[in-house]
């Protein structure tokens, strides 16, 4: 930007990006063809006809260079531009640029600036919008509920307390779901907000973490968990927490629809660019057919575990989210009902 800054110093070239490019190009090429015309007109008794064009063409060829590297120099606020938008997509990250500057360069960094600060605007208040009418819209199912509980204690006729009774079970789950919906919002950003730079990631302890998380269910349900693992230490783009969260909600999955006594493999592998965690059970499964739904916001393939266990619908969806910003991929398959599932996360290592 150095270059670029002080060309923006000089009077006439302050308004125009362009002319600051026509203004390098025309010092490229004309300070080495006055330089040769000097040359010429003092030395050419001096040498050979064939020693000035030798000559000529080695000046031409480094001052072709010089020019080509001062203009890619120039660029630098395309450059900057570009990994600004970049980080904002993918992190959240608003950039800053500076208004100082008045050729079309210098206005599309303002008009960036200006989109991204009032998109943002515009996030933060309709995201403000929702939290405050899912709580007040929660506040008023919570009091339903209460009335519904009063009347339930009361000496009134038997249908009056089932009625009252199913407005409870009702109002209960919309809370429930309210409670998720603000839930998820949060974590939705959390996501997008967070930086992701290539980091280690030691994956026995990634093993053992997971596997000390999840003993007590696996033994409750009686599930032998098989783990495959060649692999020592990998270099991903990646925030070991957010992948934590990843292969925690894929293993919790695959306990919640496994069937008791049943058995779940966990796969490591990498080839020379890709590492890649397979977990595979022989639970409920689903119709392949079916996949790509299963990461829908609050799916509506959302069910209960074999033993009742609670789900959220939003385990998948957010996960595969997480596994997008990471670049890598994220996909699900079965062969059908009581077949099992296979979940795959592949991601590039550096």
């Amino acid at each position: 930007m150095n270059l670029y800054k002080s060309l923006s110093k000089i009077k006439f070239l302050r308004k125009s990006y362009v002319a600051k490019f026509l203004f390098i190009a025309f010092l490229g090429i004309h300070i080495p063809l006055i330089g040769l015309i000097v040359f010429i007109l003092n030395f050419e008794s001096a040498f050979s006809p064939t020693t000035i064009f030798i000559l000529t063409l080695l000046l031409t060829l480094v001052a072709t260079a010089i020019t080509l590297l001062v203009l890619n120099n120039l660029m630098q606020p395309i450059k900057v531009m570009s990994k600004a938008l970049n980080l904002y997509r993918s992190s959240k990250i608003v950039p800053n640029f500076l208004g100082e500057f008045d050729d079309e360069a210098g206005k599309l960094m303002q008009n960036i600036q200006s989109t991204v600060v009032e998109n943002e605007t515009l996030l933060q208040n309709k995201q403000d919008l929702i939290f405050l009418l899912s709580h007040d819209l929660k506040n008023y199912v919570e009091n339903a509920s209460s009335l519904a509980k009063i009347i339930t204690d009361e000496n009134v006729e038997e249908d009056i307390k089932n009625y009252a009774q199913l407005i409870i079970e009702n109002t209960d789950k919309q809370s429930s779901f309210i409670e998720k919906f603000i839930n998820f919002l949060k974590e939705e950003e959390n996501i997008h907000r967070q930086e992701i730079q290539v980091i280690s990631i030691d994956v026995e302890d990634l093993v053992v973490s997971l596997q000390e998380n999840f003993d007590h269910k696996l033994n409750t349900k009686k599930i032998d968990l098989i783990i495959e693992k060649n692999i020592g230490i990998v270099y991903l783009k990646a925030d070991k927490e957010l992948l934590f969260r990843v292969l925690s909600n894929l293993l919790g999955n695959a306990i919640k629809f496994s069937f008791p006594e049943s058995k779940i493999l966990m796969c490591f592998t990498k080839n020379e660019k890709h590492f890649e965690i397979m977990i595979q059970d022989s639970g409920i499964g689903f119709e392949n057919s079916k996949s790509e739904v299963l990461f829908d916001k609050f799916t509506k393939m959302s069910r209960r575990g074999t033993q009742d266990e609670k789900s959220t619908g939003i385990g998948l969806y957010l996960s595969k989210q997480i596994i997008k910003k990471f670049g890598g991929t994220f996909t699900a398959e079965s062969e059908g009902i009581n077949k099992g599932s296979k979940f795959t996360v592949k991601l590039k290592l550096y």
